[in-house]
Protein backbone atom coordinates (compact mmCIF):
# COMPACT_ATOMS: atom_id res chain seq x y z
CA UNK A 1 0.00 0.00 0.00
CA UNK A 2 1.35 3.38 -1.03
CA UNK A 3 1.53 5.77 1.91
CA UNK A 4 -0.13 9.14 1.77
CA UNK A 5 1.91 11.98 0.31
CA UNK A 6 2.26 14.05 3.49
CA UNK A 7 3.61 11.00 5.41
CA UNK A 8 6.25 10.23 2.77
CA UNK A 9 7.31 13.83 2.54
CA UNK A 10 7.57 13.94 6.33
CA UNK A 11 9.91 10.97 6.33
CA UNK A 12 12.06 12.48 3.62
CA UNK A 13 12.31 15.79 5.40
CA UNK A 14 13.14 14.03 8.63
CA UNK A 15 16.01 12.24 6.95
CA UNK A 16 17.36 15.44 5.47
CA UNK A 17 17.20 17.05 8.86
CA UNK A 18 19.66 14.52 10.33
CA UNK A 19 23.24 15.03 9.18
CA UNK A 20 25.49 11.97 9.03
CA UNK A 21 27.79 13.33 11.70
CA UNK A 22 24.93 13.51 14.22
CA UNK A 23 23.32 10.09 14.23
CA UNK A 24 20.22 9.94 16.39
CA UNK A 25 17.49 7.49 17.19
CA UNK A 26 15.05 9.87 15.50
CA UNK A 27 16.89 9.70 12.16
CA UNK A 28 16.05 7.10 9.48
CA UNK A 29 18.45 4.30 8.77
CA UNK A 30 19.42 3.36 5.23
CA UNK A 31 16.67 0.79 4.73
CA UNK A 32 13.95 3.15 5.91
CA UNK A 33 15.23 5.88 3.63
CA UNK A 34 15.20 3.60 0.53
CA UNK A 35 11.69 2.47 1.40
CA UNK A 36 10.52 6.11 1.60
CA UNK A 37 12.08 6.85 -1.78
CA UNK A 38 10.26 3.91 -3.40
CA UNK A 39 6.99 5.09 -1.92
CA UNK A 40 7.56 8.61 -3.31
CA UNK A 41 8.38 7.21 -6.75
CA UNK A 42 5.15 5.20 -6.75
CA UNK A 43 3.20 8.30 -5.68
CA UNK A 44 4.68 10.47 -8.46
CA UNK A 45 4.05 7.76 -11.05
CA UNK A 46 0.39 7.64 -10.07
CA UNK A 47 0.11 11.41 -10.23
CA UNK A 48 1.78 11.43 -13.63
CA UNK A 49 -0.68 8.81 -14.94
CA UNK A 50 -3.71 10.76 -13.74
CA UNK A 51 -2.34 14.03 -15.26
CA UNK A 52 -1.75 12.31 -18.62
CA UNK A 53 -5.33 10.99 -18.58
CA UNK A 54 -6.64 14.50 -17.86
CA UNK A 55 -4.65 15.98 -20.77
CA UNK A 56 -5.96 13.28 -23.14
CA UNK A 57 -9.53 13.96 -22.02
CA UNK A 58 -9.11 17.73 -22.57
CA UNK A 59 -7.65 17.16 -26.06
CA UNK A 60 -10.57 14.92 -26.94
CA UNK A 61 -13.13 17.53 -25.85
CA UNK A 62 -11.35 20.31 -27.75
CA UNK A 63 -11.27 18.18 -30.92
CA UNK A 64 -15.01 17.49 -30.60
CA UNK A 65 -15.76 21.18 -30.10
CA UNK A 66 -13.65 22.15 -33.11
CA UNK A 67 -15.48 19.61 -35.28
CA UNK A 68 -18.85 20.90 -34.14
CA UNK A 69 -17.98 24.52 -34.89
CA UNK A 70 -16.56 23.64 -38.31
CA UNK A 71 -19.75 21.82 -39.33
CA UNK A 72 -21.96 24.75 -38.26
CA UNK A 73 -23.25 27.18 -40.93
CA UNK A 74 -21.69 30.64 -41.56
CA UNK A 75 -22.23 33.36 -38.98
CA UNK A 76 -25.35 35.44 -39.53
CA UNK A 77 -24.30 39.11 -39.92
CA UNK A 78 -25.87 41.50 -37.41
CA UNK A 79 -28.88 43.47 -38.66
CA UNK A 80 -28.08 47.08 -39.49
CA UNK A 81 -29.98 50.05 -40.94
CA UNK A 82 -28.93 52.22 -43.93
CA UNK A 83 -26.33 54.90 -43.22
CA UNK A 84 -27.63 58.40 -42.51
CA UNK A 85 -26.06 61.76 -43.39
CA UNK A 86 -26.22 65.02 -41.52
CA UNK A 87 -28.91 67.27 -43.01
CA UNK A 88 -27.83 70.30 -44.99
CA UNK A 89 -27.36 73.19 -42.56
CA UNK A 90 -27.53 70.78 -39.63
CA UNK A 91 -25.66 68.15 -37.64
CA UNK A 92 -25.99 64.43 -36.91
CA UNK A 93 -25.11 62.70 -33.63
CA UNK A 94 -24.55 58.95 -33.71
CA UNK A 95 -22.52 56.75 -36.07
CA UNK A 96 -23.73 53.23 -35.21
CA UNK A 97 -26.54 51.80 -37.31
CA UNK A 98 -27.18 48.44 -35.56
CA UNK A 99 -30.51 47.40 -34.05
CA UNK A 100 -31.71 49.61 -31.14
CA UNK A 101 -29.07 52.28 -31.84
CA UNK A 102 -30.29 55.89 -32.04
CA UNK A 103 -29.26 58.79 -34.30
CA UNK A 104 -30.09 62.40 -33.39
CA UNK A 105 -30.32 65.53 -35.57
CA UNK A 106 -30.16 69.29 -34.99
CA UNK A 107 -30.11 72.36 -37.25
CA UNK A 108 -27.78 75.34 -37.37
CA UNK A 109 -29.00 78.69 -35.99
CA UNK A 110 -31.52 80.28 -38.34
CA UNK A 111 -32.91 76.91 -39.50
CA UNK A 112 -35.64 74.65 -38.14
CA UNK A 113 -35.85 70.88 -38.26
CA UNK A 114 -38.52 69.34 -40.48
CA UNK A 115 -39.01 65.70 -39.48
CA UNK A 116 -38.01 63.61 -36.44
CA UNK A 117 -35.18 64.78 -34.21
CA UNK A 118 -34.27 61.14 -33.42
CA UNK A 119 -34.63 57.79 -35.18
CA UNK A 120 -34.03 54.22 -33.94
CA UNK A 121 -32.83 51.21 -35.94
CA UNK A 122 -35.48 48.46 -35.96
CA UNK A 123 -34.87 44.66 -36.12
CA UNK A 124 -36.14 44.63 -39.73
CA UNK A 125 -33.31 46.93 -40.83
CA UNK A 126 -35.34 50.14 -41.17
CA UNK A 127 -35.39 53.39 -39.21
CA UNK A 128 -38.39 54.52 -37.17
CA UNK A 129 -38.73 57.65 -39.36
CA UNK A 130 -37.55 59.44 -42.48
CA UNK A 131 -34.32 61.42 -42.40
CA UNK A 132 -35.19 65.03 -41.49
CA UNK A 133 -34.10 68.22 -43.26
CA UNK A 134 -33.31 71.74 -42.11
CA UNK A 135 -35.42 74.60 -43.46
CA UNK A 136 -34.51 78.25 -43.40
CA UNK A 137 -36.49 80.25 -40.86
CA UNK A 138 -38.04 83.36 -42.45
CA UNK A 139 -37.61 85.81 -39.60
CA UNK A 140 -39.20 88.55 -41.70
CA UNK A 141 -42.69 87.02 -41.37
CA UNK A 142 -42.47 86.81 -37.59
CA UNK A 143 -45.41 88.22 -35.63
CA UNK A 144 -42.97 90.46 -33.78
CA UNK A 145 -40.95 92.96 -35.85
CA UNK A 146 -37.28 92.01 -36.04
CA UNK A 147 -36.05 95.24 -37.67
CA UNK A 148 -36.17 98.81 -36.36
CA UNK A 149 -38.86 101.19 -37.57
CA UNK A 150 -38.06 102.67 -40.96
CA UNK A 151 -36.08 99.65 -42.16
CA UNK A 152 -37.08 96.66 -44.25
CA UNK A 153 -36.40 93.03 -43.33
CA UNK A 154 -34.68 90.88 -45.97
CA UNK A 155 -34.62 87.14 -45.30
CA UNK A 156 -31.27 85.43 -45.93
CA UNK A 157 -29.99 81.88 -45.62
CA UNK A 158 -29.82 81.21 -41.89
CA UNK A 159 -30.62 84.80 -40.86
CA UNK A 160 -31.93 88.17 -41.96
CA UNK A 161 -30.80 91.70 -42.77
CA UNK A 162 -32.40 95.05 -41.99
CA UNK A 163 -32.01 97.50 -44.89
CA UNK A 164 -32.98 101.10 -45.44
CA UNK A 165 -32.72 102.17 -49.11
CA UNK A 166 -32.14 105.89 -49.42
CA UNK A 167 -32.33 108.18 -52.44
CA UNK A 168 -29.18 110.15 -53.34
CA UNK A 169 -28.94 113.61 -51.83
CA UNK A 170 -29.90 116.40 -54.20
CA UNK A 171 -27.27 118.68 -55.72
CA UNK A 172 -27.68 121.82 -57.88
CA UNK A 173 -30.52 121.04 -60.30
CA UNK A 174 -30.74 117.31 -59.54
CA UNK A 175 -32.99 115.82 -56.88
CA UNK A 176 -34.74 112.52 -56.28
CA UNK A 177 -37.98 111.46 -54.66
CA UNK A 178 -38.81 108.05 -53.24
CA UNK A 179 -41.73 106.53 -55.13
CA UNK A 180 -41.69 103.13 -53.36
CA UNK A 181 -39.66 101.46 -50.58
CA UNK A 182 -37.19 100.23 -53.20
CA UNK A 183 -37.18 102.92 -55.92
CA UNK A 184 -36.27 106.56 -56.37
CA UNK A 185 -37.10 108.78 -59.36
CA UNK A 186 -35.37 111.91 -60.51
CA UNK A 187 -37.43 115.06 -60.45
CA UNK A 188 -37.92 116.76 -63.87
CA UNK A 189 -34.81 118.53 -65.09
CA UNK A 190 -34.70 122.14 -66.24
CA UNK A 191 -34.76 122.44 -70.02
CA UNK A 192 -31.20 123.77 -70.23
CA UNK A 193 -29.62 121.33 -67.71
CA UNK A 194 -27.74 118.73 -69.71
CA UNK A 195 -25.88 117.32 -66.62
CA UNK A 196 -29.23 116.70 -64.94
CA UNK A 197 -30.55 114.68 -67.89
CA UNK A 198 -27.45 112.47 -67.79
CA UNK A 199 -28.07 111.52 -64.17
CA UNK A 200 -30.03 108.27 -63.64
CA UNK A 201 -33.72 108.77 -64.24
CA UNK A 202 -34.58 105.97 -61.82
CA UNK A 203 -32.61 104.23 -59.08
CA UNK A 204 -33.93 100.90 -57.83
CA UNK A 205 -32.71 98.74 -54.96
CA UNK A 206 -32.56 94.94 -55.11
CA UNK A 207 -31.47 92.42 -52.48
CA UNK A 208 -30.42 88.85 -53.18
CA UNK A 209 -29.48 86.00 -50.84
CA UNK A 210 -27.00 83.42 -52.13
CA UNK A 211 -25.47 80.27 -50.62
CA UNK A 212 -21.72 79.83 -50.34
CA UNK A 213 -19.83 78.17 -53.18
CA UNK A 214 -22.64 78.51 -55.71
CA UNK A 215 -21.74 76.91 -59.03
CA UNK A 216 -20.87 79.48 -61.69
CA UNK A 217 -21.61 81.01 -64.15
CA UNK A 218 -25.17 81.79 -63.13
CA UNK A 219 -27.57 84.63 -63.96
CA UNK A 220 -28.60 86.58 -60.85
CA UNK A 221 -30.50 89.61 -62.12
CA UNK A 222 -32.13 90.97 -65.30
CA UNK A 223 -32.84 94.54 -66.46
CA UNK A 224 -35.27 95.39 -69.24
CA UNK A 225 -37.02 98.43 -70.68
CA UNK A 226 -40.68 98.94 -71.45
CA UNK A 227 -42.21 101.73 -73.53
CA UNK A 228 -45.08 103.77 -72.22
CA UNK A 229 -48.31 103.38 -74.24
CA UNK A 230 -48.44 105.80 -77.16
CA UNK A 231 -44.76 106.74 -76.89
CA UNK A 232 -41.92 105.35 -78.99
CA UNK A 233 -39.42 103.36 -77.01
CA UNK A 234 -35.63 103.38 -77.35
CA UNK A 235 -34.23 101.52 -80.32
CA UNK A 236 -30.90 100.85 -78.61
CA UNK A 237 -29.86 99.87 -75.10
CA UNK A 238 -26.47 99.71 -73.42
CA UNK A 239 -25.79 97.78 -70.24
CA UNK A 240 -22.83 97.98 -67.89
CA UNK A 241 -21.53 97.79 -64.32
CA UNK A 242 -20.95 101.31 -63.01
CA UNK A 243 -20.19 100.85 -59.31
CA UNK A 244 -20.08 98.64 -56.22
CA UNK A 245 -17.46 96.46 -54.60
CA UNK A 246 -17.82 93.41 -56.83
CA UNK A 247 -14.06 93.13 -57.60
CA UNK A 248 -14.63 91.30 -60.87
CA UNK A 249 -17.07 88.73 -59.56
CA UNK A 250 -19.76 89.78 -62.05
CA UNK A 251 -20.23 90.63 -65.71
CA UNK A 252 -23.15 92.32 -67.47
CA UNK A 253 -24.23 91.11 -70.88
CA UNK A 254 -27.21 91.43 -73.19
CA UNK A 255 -29.55 88.43 -73.44
CA UNK A 256 -31.84 89.93 -76.10
CA UNK A 257 -32.63 93.30 -77.69
CA UNK A 258 -34.27 94.75 -74.59
CA UNK A 259 -32.78 92.73 -71.69
CA UNK A 260 -29.46 92.68 -69.91
CA UNK A 261 -28.28 90.04 -67.43
CA UNK A 262 -26.03 90.29 -64.39
CA UNK A 263 -23.99 87.08 -64.27
CA UNK A 264 -21.92 85.73 -61.39
CA UNK A 265 -18.66 84.37 -62.84
CA UNK A 266 -16.62 83.70 -59.68
CA UNK A 267 -17.51 81.47 -56.75
CA UNK A 268 -18.38 83.31 -53.55
CA UNK A 269 -17.76 82.06 -50.03
CA UNK A 270 -19.73 83.53 -47.16
CA UNK A 271 -20.48 85.18 -45.03
CA UNK A 272 -19.97 88.39 -46.97
CA UNK A 273 -21.96 91.21 -48.56
CA UNK A 274 -21.32 92.45 -52.09
CA UNK A 275 -22.75 95.45 -53.92
CA UNK A 276 -22.89 96.00 -57.66
CA UNK A 277 -24.48 98.94 -59.51
CA UNK A 278 -25.86 98.11 -62.96
CA UNK A 279 -26.69 100.77 -65.54
CA UNK A 280 -29.09 100.59 -68.49
CA UNK A 281 -28.86 103.52 -70.90
CA UNK A 282 -31.53 104.17 -73.51
CA UNK A 283 -30.82 105.60 -76.99
CA UNK A 284 -33.16 106.70 -79.74
CA UNK A 285 -31.55 107.07 -83.14
CA UNK A 286 -28.16 107.15 -81.39
CA UNK A 287 -29.27 110.02 -79.17
CA UNK A 288 -29.07 109.50 -75.43
CA UNK A 289 -32.49 109.51 -73.79
CA UNK A 290 -32.15 108.32 -70.18
CA UNK A 291 -30.33 105.94 -67.86
CA UNK A 292 -31.59 103.68 -65.11
CA UNK A 293 -29.48 102.28 -62.28
CA UNK A 294 -30.18 99.16 -60.29
CA UNK A 295 -28.24 98.89 -57.05
CA UNK A 296 -27.96 95.16 -56.30
CA UNK A 297 -26.88 94.03 -52.83
CA UNK A 298 -25.95 90.36 -52.43
CA UNK A 299 -25.87 88.65 -49.04
CA UNK A 300 -23.75 85.49 -49.20
CA UNK A 301 -24.73 82.94 -46.57
CA UNK A 302 -22.07 81.00 -44.62
CA UNK A 303 -23.91 77.80 -45.54
CA UNK A 304 -23.94 75.67 -48.68
CA UNK A 305 -27.58 74.98 -49.47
Amino acid sequence: MVPKCPRALFLLLLFLACPESRASQNCLNKQQFLTAIRHLQQLLKGQETRFAEGVRHMKSRLAALQSSVSKAGPDTPPVSCPALNAPLDGRKFGSKYLVDHEVHFTCNPGFRLVGPSSVVCLPNGTWTGEQPRCKDVDECVSAQPVCPRGTVCINTGGGFQCVSPECPEGSSNVSYVKTSPFQCERNPCPMDSRPCRHMPKTISFHYLSLPSNLKTPITLFRMATASAPGRPGPNSLRFGIVGGNSRGHFVMQRSDRQTGELILVQTLEGPQTLEVDVDMSEYLDRSFQASHVSKVTIFVSPYDF
